[in-house]
């Protein structure tokens, strides 16, 4: 005579048990790292919060100077330069205000990280270009704005 067969009934569906294993027996996926990590960070999150430091930075010690300026960065530069520009910077370019349109300043990412080996020459890059393309802007030496420039 067979064995009888039996159901057991589930009341919750097996993923919301405690243990839930997939068919295969591994079990549930989770990421290695936390997302508050900072193995989670990309290079352009790590490089927009270097510049965003520095734009605070910078914004504590001239307010009147950083509040009415933009700040953008993008990955690289264009490929065709402005008639107007003899040598364009592949680091940075700064706009000057016209026509209802704010000065900004423009770093390009790609260009700075591969000039620096570490995260401390990423940081001092990041702050050279933008003091001086404040400089240039507003008419004033780089060294009277940040005295480290150029260190």
């Amino acid at each position: 005579m067979p064995a009888p067969i039996v159901e057991v009934m589930r009341t919750s569906p097996p993923w919301e048990s405690p243990v839930y294993r997939n068919r295969h027996g591994r079990g549930i996926r989770t990421p290695m790292f936390g997302a508050r990590l900072p193995r989670y960070r990309t290079r352009s999150g790590m490089f927009d919060d270097m510049t965003a430091a520095q734009i605070r930075r910078l914004h504590d010690a001239w307010p009147n100077l950083v509040a009415d300026i933009q700040f953008a960065v993008e990955d690289v530069p264009p490929s065709a330069p402005a008639p107007w520009e003899d040598q364009p910077d592949p680091l940075s370019q700064g706009f000057a205000a016209g026509r209802g349109i704010p000065a900004r300043i423009v770093l390009y990412r790609l260009p700075i990280q591969t000039r620096c080996r570490t995260r401390m020459e990423l940081q001092l890059a990041i702050r050279d270009e933008l003091v001086s393309r404040l400089a240039n802007l507003s008419g004033r030496r780089p060294e009277e704005i940040d005295p480290d420039w150029g260190l």
